[in-house]
């Protein structure tokens, strides 16, 4: 069996930029074991996999170890894939996911603009690893899916070289250190400590389902500029309405071909 696949940077206008992500289009869907497989022998951080069922496409998203319930990168770029090799006609897609419905909608200035649930995260103590693993002083933390924890700055975000492993464990997907912006409204990083060997993830789209909310109502706006600072980076244009946010950016194509199973 021959699966077209297609490697597309997402949040990014340059190659070798944003985070990159692999993307199946499927005829029907695979068993888990086999989508598990795929993911660990693309050994990038996400592949996503589509199927067209009438009007929709179904997504699921799988890390090397695990599926997940949400992914954004992977979201914009098998909607890059949808609207630019599998039907270019439309400028709107339904996806039907584990989050439920999101949609992405092709933009006039070629960007993707993703609609996801939005994920305000709440207020906890800070865990005592955060306190082992970052060497900057965390201000606060809040929990959903992800483990937020703000900083004081920017300088705080982008220097901060945490030791990964004490992390390892914590009942969180990821960890995300977050502080307002200089140029941006806020910058971000996020750490995944859950792989086999724990690495920085370069432009995360489900974290800023709970980062757009908190810093919404942290600043008082609707509309954020967001940059994560990894060493690819990554940069969102981002908008909260009542339990939606909406996220904006760009992909780049790097690789299309075919697997065999």
């Amino acid at each position: 069996m021959k699966i077209p696949i297609y490697q597309i940077d997402a949040f990014t206008q340059k190659l070798f930029g944003g985070n990159p992500a692999a993307i199946c289009h499927l005829p029907h869907w695979l068993d888990d074991k086999t989508l598990l497989n795929i993911a660990i022998e693309n050994n990038l951080s996400e592949t996503g996999y589509f199927v067209k069922k009438d009007n929709i496409y179904e997504i699921r998203w799988f890390m090397p170890y695990a599926e997940i319930d949400l992914c954004g990168h992977a979201t914009l770029a098998a909607a890059f894939v949808i609207f630019n090799y599998v039907d270019t006609s439309i400028n709107e897609i339904i996806f039907s996911s584990k989050s439920g419905i999101l949609k992405a909608k092709k933009e006039e200035n070629n960007t993707i603009t993703l609609d996801f649930p939005s994920r305000p995260p709440k207020p906890i103590e800070i865990p005592k690893e955060v306190y082992k693993a970052f060497k900057s002083n965390p201000i606060k933390a809040y929990g959903g899916r992800d483990l937020i924890i703000t900083v004081a700055s920017e300088e705080d975000v982008l220097n901060e070289e945490p030791t990964l492993d004490v992390l390892k464990g914590l009942p969180y997907l990821c960890t995300v250190i977050t502080a307002q912006g200089n140029t941006s409204d806020f910058v971000s990083r996020v750490f995944d400590a859950n792989l086999d060997i724990p690495l920085e993830d370069p432009v995360t789209g489900s974290a800023h389902a709970a980062l757009v909310p908190f810093w919404a109502e942290k600043l008082g706006k609707t509309k954020l500029k967001a940059h994560q600072l990894s060493k690819r980076g990554g940069e969102l244009d981002c908008r909260v309405e009542k339990d939606r946010v909406f996220l904006s950016g760009y992909a780049v194509p790097y690789l299309i071909g075919e697997i065999e199973i």
